[in-house]
């Protein structure tokens, strides 16, 4: 492990105390940075977030801001040297910088039920999988944790398709991850929509904003949703899924979209 500003881990000194006793040991700790956002030369945002590629970034958090809706909207990227900085340049000069007030976690209430669940219809896709497939793509998440494997405190999403895992990307902050699929998903010219989005965290109503903004009709977790999160899944046609274990799930929202007999039953009646 090196202590490298980019590297996502960094070494530290730190004091084990167990029942064997005390031990002074050098290991390794999650990175954190501050990364700025400018969109056209104007300062947008600050994000606290690991300090990995922050151009992926950048683009999928303007994205699910709806500052831009397609990379064919960015002109140039630009980072500074220490890749603190990633001014974004549109190919419309009169962007203006939002001012809007976001909802945050644990927001509740019909309002902003309705203001949310409006924002998009119900995705429209037929997507449905076996149990068996979102097993073995929620193993391709495991598989591609590395930073996790290797220091803990840190969050994975991947996009998948039926078959098989198409990005992967880590972070501090499990909305940032998403936000690193899109970023990369824009670069690589990958579609996002009608594929599986899995993360190691909380599905709460912003996650499953960012899953309705890029399309994806199963979204899968290791823990929890909010009820925010299962209402605006009932409401936009997503199937969400969590707690998932290694033989276990939990089906929130739009069960029709795992293959059982039950939900197979179930959807030739509809």
């Amino acid at each position: 492990m090196t202590d490298s500003l980019n590297s996502g881990a960094s070494i530290s000194h730190y004091t084990i105390l167990d029942s064997s006793g005390i031990k002074h040991v050098e290991g390794g700790v999650v990175s954190e940075t501050m990364l700025a956002i400018f969109v056209n030369g104007q300062e947008l945002t600050h994000l606290m977030c690991s300090p990995i590629d922050p151009v992926p970034l950048a683009l999928g958090f303007l994205f699910g801001e709806g500052v831009i809706d397609s990379y064919e909207e960015v002109g140039h990227v630009q980072t500074n040297l220490i890749q603190s900085l990633v001014d974004v340049m549109l190919t419309r000069p009169d962007f203006t910088r939002p001012h809007r007030e976001i909802l945050a976690s644990g927001c509740g209430g019909g309002v902003a039920f309705q203001i949310l669940s409006e924002s998009y219809p119900p995705v429209n896709s037929d997507l449905r999988v076996s149990p068996e497939t979102l097993f073995a793509r929620m193993r391709d998440l495991h598989a591609a944790s590395d930073l996790y494997r290797e220091v803990r405190g840190i969050h994975t999403a991947v996009l998948t398709d039926a078959h098989r895992m198409l990005l992967s990307a880590e972070d501090i902050g499990r909305h940032n991850a998403v936000d690193r699929i899109v970023g990369q998903a824009m670069l690589k010219g990958i579609s996002t929509s009608g594929h599986i989005l899995l993360t190691s965290g909380r599905v709460s109503s912003e996650m499953l904003s960012k899953a309705r903004r890029m399309g994806v009709a199963i979204v899968a977790s290791r823990t929890s949703p909010t009820s925010m999160s299962i209402r605006l899944a009932k409401a936009w046609n997503i199937c969400l899924v969590g707690y998932m274990r290694h033989n276990s799930l939990r089906i929130y929202a739009n069960p029709w979209r795992i293959k059982t007999a039950e939900s197979s039953a179930k959807r030739d009646l509809l």
